[in-house]
């Protein structure tokens, strides 16, 4: 058990993603990220299995199958592709389905504080891509919000920060935009 060590990774986590939230233009979001993980669900099977080098679900999915924490956590936090997924009854099964822009913005946000917690020394801005495209093959996200996050990621790695943060910006613009015109329509 790390429970010590856990707190800290997820608090300098979260703190992370505050930051990346307030450049992307979110900051309410930044302030209520990830407070499940302080949730004894989550906390206890965190300090556990901690490993400090990536997710403590890992450990739990390899000791009993799955990672109750992690079921606990996608439920709760609309910022994981994992929570966007309905009930089709025609296929009687599940699909995902396309997240707002507010959510594919914190999921980019997110992925990057990850990135930098996790490798510390060694992230460079084109990981979070690396990372996305080697588990892309067996990905259930809806192929436009796998697209929108792709094209953010891409823009981190070629252009950096300053200009991923400018795109997801604009993107949520867009979707404002996107919005007051059909309400007028």
């Amino acid at each position: 058990m790390h429970p010590w060590k856990h707190f800290c990774t997820i608090t300098r986590h979260r703190h992370q993603v505050i930051r990346h939230c307030r450049r992307a233009g979110i900051p309410s979001q930044g302030l209520r990220h990830d407070l499940s993980k302080y949730s004894p669900t989550e906390l206890i099977p965190g300090a556990r299995y901690y490993l400090g080098t990536r997710s403590p679900n890992e450990g739990e999915r390899q000791d009993k199958g799955y990672s109750l924490a992690w079921i606990h956590h996608k439920g709760r936090n609309r910022h994981h592709f994992e929570y966007w997924t309905d009930y089709v009854p025609r296929t009687r099964g599940l699909q995902p389905v396309p997240m707002p822009a507010r959510y594919v913005a914190e999921m980019f946000c997110d992925r990057v504080a990850a990135s930098k917690i996790y490798l510390g020394d060694q992230y460079t801005e084109d990981a979070p891509l690396a990372y996305f495209l080697r588990g892309k093959p067996g990905r259930v996200i809806h192929p436009e919000t796998s697209a929108q996050l792709e094209e953010l990621l891409t823009i981190l790695a070629r252009q950096g920060e300053d200009a991923a943060f400018a795109a997801v910006r604009r993107m949520l613009q867009e979707a404002k935009q996107g919005k007051e015109r059909s309400k007028h329509e």
